[in-house]
């Protein structure tokens, strides 16, 4: 482990969807190229997807499916913003269920950038926190937001670990997609504001996962 995966292990009770769930109402769930329930959806239709997470939800007594860090997925392919690049990897996890879910920040942070990350298959309403370790500066990505939540926020803005920064978007503004947040660390941002990569290319794999560890180092859902 280096520093900051040291770190994150040593961190307790950390969420980043509403703090009132707990973690036994959560279950993983697998979006990968590969599963076979996927490939019987229609992928591209946020109404048809929205049902299917609802029933899966349902059907295992919970009211958050996660999962994802490291996936190859096909839910990029009918996406011109990943496919001209053949970008299906994905490099956060997500956070499946209901739009207006409260997002909570991770960490202590201050806001470092936001944006409306429009079109079919970004991000849509997008906050970045900025967070200090031992002089290190590290980053925090939340993205598929509502509108509201990017209208009434400035940078520079303290957030405390386990604060309200946030609630989750439909699909008509974040991206297309069934109500999610995508939660992605970022060790070097280099000029990115209110935006970063969170699907790679296999060519770009070795940079983008040492670039971004994985977020179940901090949460420990599993």
């Amino acid at each position: 482990m280096n520093k900051l995966e040291t770190y994150f292990s040593q961190i307790e009770d950390v969420k980043v969807i509403d703090s009132t769930i707990p973690y036994s109402k959560y279950v993983a769930i697998d979006l990968s190229a590969t599963t076979l329930k996927l490939s019987k959806i229609e992928l591209g239709n946020a109404k048809i997807f929205e049902t299917f997470i609802e029933n899966y939800l349902q059907e295992n007594d919970s009211k958050v499916a996660f999962g994802g860090y490291n996936e190859v997925r096909s839910l990029y392919d009918e996406k011109s913003l990943f496919n001209t690049e053949n970008r299906n990897i994905h490099l956060g996890i997500d956070f499946w269920t209901k739009a207006k879910t409260s997002v909570i920040a991770a960490l202590d942070g201050i806001v470092h950038s936001l944006n409306f990350n429009s079109g079919l298959g970004n991000y849509g309403p997008t906050i970045i926190l900025e967070h200090t370790f031992e002089n290190q500066k590290f980053y925090s990505l939340y993205g598929h937001l509502s509108i509201a939540c990017i209208e009434n926020i400035e940078i520079g803005t303290l957030f405390k670990k386990g604060e309200k920064i946030a609630s989750l978007g439909d699909s008509s503004v974040n991206g297309g997609y069934s109500p999610h947040l995508h939660f992605q660390i970022i060790k070097n941002i280099e000029d990115y504001f209110g935006d970063y990569p969170g699907v790679c290319n296999q060519k770009t794999l070795d940079y983008y996962l040492e670039n971004c560890p994985d977020p179940n180092l901090l949460l420990k859902i599993i």
